[in-house]
């Protein structure tokens, strides 16, 4: 009965998920720097923040912060400040010696937690994601819907977006793809930060559209 809906949920997040932002950066990041495992919970990190969203749209408090100043721009300005810290972290990297890329060994060990937290707040906080989820359960998705068919649409977004961001994790942890980013060395990091650090500046000053 609700395909047709669950098709147009599907194609616009599809849309979303596959245009460039922090959480792809994020994810690729850790899956040079660190290998598939590190770059798979970064992904999962993402698409558990999807949940939040989901369940705060399915609550209503999604409209509230959407229409409340003060709140939005404090989680704005929140995920900026986490965006620009991680490039400032990742402008500051030093060459390392990669070893055994061949086998897909990563650089430095990297704690899993820390890259599932990483991967979490940088969408969890995300402002835009908040207006994205907004829209979708307000314009997408049938007021009328029953609760348990849209928080099934949700289950179906984290999953998709877990999937997906998995996908990113392992196409760019593999061997040749990892060995071509390590002949650039510490610099691909310092790109890597400059972007971060370009996403959290151009959040900050973004306004409610």
């Amino acid at each position: 009965m609700y395909w047709m809906e669950f098709l147009t949920v599907a194609l616009v997040h599809l849309l979303a998920v596959a245009s460039p932002g922090p959480d792809f950066a994020l994810v690729v990041r850790e899956s040079v720097t660190a290998g598939q495992r590190n770059g798979s919970w970064t992904a999962l990190g993402v698409g558990s923040g999807i949940l939040l969203h989901v369940a705060y749209s399915l609550l209503g408090i999604g409209l509230i912060v959407s229409q409340s100043i003060v709140l939005f721009n404090l989680f704005k300005w929140l995920a900026a400040a986490y965006l620009i810290y991680l490039g400032v972290q990742a402008l500051r990297a030093r060459p390392a010696v990669v070893t055994d890329l061949a086998d897909g060994a990563p650089v430095a060990a990297r704690s899993a937690r820390r890259a599932f937290v990483a991967g979490f707040i940088t969408n969890g906080l995300n402002p835009k994601a908040t207006l994205f989820f907004l829209s979708l359960f307000t314009v997408v998705i049938d007021p009328h819907t029953p609760l348990v068919v849209q928080a099934l649409y949700g289950v179906y977004l984290t999953f998709a977006t877990t999937l997906w961001f998995c996908l990113v994790a392992w196409l760019f942890s593999r061997a040749r793809v990892r060995a071509g980013f390590a002949r650039m060395g510490h610099w691909f990091d310092r790109v890597t930060g400059a972007v971060l650090i370009g996403l959290g500046v151009r959040l900050a000053v973004s306004e409610i559209a």
